[in-house]
Formats: structure tokens, C-alpha cells, sequence
């Protein structure tokens, strides 16, 4: 089993940033997968960001390219999100995913462990 805890979620203006921060443990591989969704009141949880286990490999939603930075520290377990430049559409609760199965997901199909969840909403 692979626990995640999310934490830096709040409110904020539009244009202001958040820091979301996640952490793993438990039965943990050393390359397993960690992403980032969110889910909108009324929408499908979409993906966000994800990063594989050494940095070389990212991808983001075309929504938040340029905005949003995704990091890890492997030693910690610990994965990043850095969320500048915020939206009201940016308003969800963002939730960390892992996977020790597979090196990087971009689908929720692909994560077997999920965080509780972060609320983030940002006022217009």
C-alpha cells in the first residue's frame, strides 16, 4: 500500500500563486510514478502534471503549460506542484496520485493511490 498526504491547498486571486505539496509512503518502488489531478464541482477529475521517477520526463496540460511546475524530491518522497499565475478556472480540488507499476501516467487510469485531495480556489 502507498499512502498520500496533500497539503498547500487555500484561497487565493486570481493572478496569485499556490504551492501544493504532496507525500508518499509506504510500500513505495524507486521509480514510481506520482502525478497531479484535479477535479472542478461538476467536470471529470483531468490530468495536470506529471514528472517520472529522475526529472528527465514531464508532461502538462496544454491548460496550465507555462503556469504550473511539477517537481519532485525522491529522497523525501515528496512531490511539488508550483501554481503561479492562477485562474478562477484553476478552482478544484487538486489530488496527488502514485503508481509503483509504471514510470509516468498521464491518464487516472494508470494510478493505483490517491490523496484525499487539496481544495484550491481562486477568486476572480
Amino acid at each position: 500500500q502507498v499512502q498520500l498526504v496533500e497539503s498547500g491547498g487555500g484561497l487565493v486571486q486570481a493572478g496569485g500563486s499556490l504551492r501544493l505539496s504532496c507525500a508518499a509512503s509506504g510500500r513505495t518502488s524507486s521509480t514510481f510514478a506520482m502525478g497531479w489531478f484535479r477535479q472542478a464541482p461538476g467536470k471529470e477529475r483531468e490530468f495536470v502534471a506529471t514528472m517520472n521517477w529522475s526529472g528527465s520526463s514531464t508532461y502538462y496540460a496544454d491548460s496550465v503549460k507555462g503556469r504550473f511546475t511539477i517537481s519532485r524530491d525522491n529522497a523525501k518522497k515528496t512531490c511539488n506542484l508550483q501554481m503561479n499565475s492562477l485562474k478562477p478556472e484553476d478552482t478544484a480540488v487538486y489530488y496527488c496520485a502514485a503508481d509503483p507499476r509504471i514510470r509516468i501516467g498521464r491518464t487516472s487510469g494508470e494510478y493505483d493511490y490517491w490523496g484525499q485531495g487539496t481544495q484550491v480556489t481562486v477568486s476572480s
